[in-house]
Protein backbone atom coordinates (compact mmCIF):
# COMPACT_ATOMS: atom_id res chain seq x y z
CA UNK A 1 0.00 0.00 0.00
CA UNK A 2 1.54 3.42 -0.72
CA UNK A 3 2.06 6.27 0.97
CA UNK A 4 -0.63 9.44 0.79
CA UNK A 5 1.05 12.33 -0.85
CA UNK A 6 0.39 15.89 0.51
CA UNK A 7 -0.93 18.06 -1.94
CA UNK A 8 0.27 21.86 -0.79
CA UNK A 9 1.63 24.98 -2.08
CA UNK A 10 5.04 26.32 -1.25
CA UNK A 11 4.46 27.71 2.34
CA UNK A 12 5.00 31.64 2.48
CA UNK A 13 7.33 32.57 5.15
CA UNK A 14 6.23 34.26 8.19
CA UNK A 15 8.30 35.47 11.32
CA UNK A 16 8.67 33.31 13.82
CA UNK A 17 8.15 35.85 16.77
CA UNK A 18 5.93 36.18 20.15
CA UNK A 19 3.72 38.01 17.87
CA UNK A 20 0.79 37.13 15.71
CA UNK A 21 1.86 36.43 12.12
CA UNK A 22 -0.19 36.74 9.24
CA UNK A 23 -0.81 32.98 9.18
CA UNK A 24 -1.28 33.14 13.06
CA UNK A 25 -4.60 35.76 12.40
CA UNK A 26 -5.63 33.86 8.98
CA UNK A 27 -5.50 30.19 11.33
CA UNK A 28 -7.75 32.31 14.26
CA UNK A 29 -9.87 33.04 11.40
CA UNK A 30 -10.90 30.49 9.68
CA UNK A 31 -11.41 28.37 13.52
CA UNK A 32 -14.11 31.35 14.06
CA UNK A 33 -15.42 31.09 10.89
CA UNK A 34 -15.99 27.37 11.13
CA UNK A 35 -17.53 27.65 14.59
CA UNK A 36 -20.06 30.13 13.52
CA UNK A 37 -21.21 28.05 10.02
CA UNK A 38 -21.74 24.87 12.34
CA UNK A 39 -23.60 26.89 14.91
CA UNK A 40 -25.44 28.89 12.14
CA UNK A 41 -26.64 25.31 10.82
CA UNK A 42 -27.60 24.01 13.82
CA UNK A 43 -29.71 27.37 14.62
CA UNK A 44 -31.03 26.96 10.79
CA UNK A 45 -32.35 23.46 11.96
CA UNK A 46 -34.71 25.10 14.83
CA UNK A 47 -35.74 27.83 13.03
CA UNK A 48 -39.84 28.31 12.84
CA UNK A 49 -40.19 31.74 12.10
CA UNK A 50 -39.77 31.83 8.16
CA UNK A 51 -38.64 35.27 7.67
CA UNK A 52 -35.81 35.05 10.52
CA UNK A 53 -34.78 31.57 8.77
CA UNK A 54 -34.35 33.56 5.41
CA UNK A 55 -32.34 36.32 6.96
CA UNK A 56 -30.16 33.75 8.94
CA UNK A 57 -29.46 31.40 6.10
CA UNK A 58 -28.04 34.86 4.19
CA UNK A 59 -25.96 35.33 6.84
CA UNK A 60 -25.04 31.73 6.91
CA UNK A 61 -23.94 31.50 3.42
CA UNK A 62 -22.00 34.64 3.84
CA UNK A 63 -19.92 33.14 6.66
CA UNK A 64 -19.35 29.93 4.71
CA UNK A 65 -18.06 31.86 1.75
CA UNK A 66 -15.93 33.63 4.18
CA UNK A 67 -15.13 30.38 5.49
CA UNK A 68 -14.45 29.17 1.94
CA UNK A 69 -12.18 32.50 1.20
CA UNK A 70 -9.53 31.98 4.25
CA UNK A 71 -9.25 28.24 3.20
CA UNK A 72 -8.39 29.18 -0.33
CA UNK A 73 -6.02 32.27 0.74
CA UNK A 74 -4.28 29.90 3.31
CA UNK A 75 -4.10 27.29 0.77
CA UNK A 76 -2.47 29.69 -1.46
CA UNK A 77 0.12 30.16 0.98
CA UNK A 78 1.06 26.72 1.56
CA UNK A 79 -0.42 27.02 5.40
CA UNK A 80 -2.96 24.36 4.41
CA UNK A 81 -2.73 20.84 3.27
CA UNK A 82 -3.99 18.13 2.44
CA UNK A 83 -3.34 14.51 1.91
CA UNK A 84 -4.70 12.92 -1.43
CA UNK A 85 -6.65 10.17 -0.73
CA UNK A 86 -6.04 6.54 -2.81
CA UNK A 87 -8.44 5.73 -5.24
CA UNK A 88 -9.25 2.36 -3.49
CA UNK A 89 -10.37 4.64 -0.59
CA UNK A 90 -12.42 7.25 -2.74
CA UNK A 91 -14.32 4.07 -4.30
CA UNK A 92 -15.08 2.29 -0.87
CA UNK A 93 -16.40 5.81 0.51
CA UNK A 94 -18.53 5.92 -2.75
CA UNK A 95 -19.67 2.11 -2.64
CA UNK A 96 -20.78 2.97 1.43
CA UNK A 97 -22.20 6.12 1.02
CA UNK A 98 -24.52 4.36 -2.02
CA UNK A 99 -25.41 1.51 -0.36
CA UNK A 100 -26.56 3.65 3.21
CA UNK A 101 -28.66 5.74 0.65
CA UNK A 102 -30.76 3.05 -0.50
CA UNK A 103 -31.39 1.82 2.93
CA UNK A 104 -33.54 5.49 3.14
CA UNK A 105 -36.77 5.41 2.90
CA UNK A 106 -36.88 8.22 0.28
CA UNK A 107 -34.72 8.83 -2.71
Amino acid sequence: MSESQKVQNTQTPVPTTQDMNDRDHITDLLATEKYMTASYSTALNEMSNQSLYETVARIFKETQDAQRNLYNLMFQHGWYSLEEAPQQKVEQAYQQFSQTRQELPYT
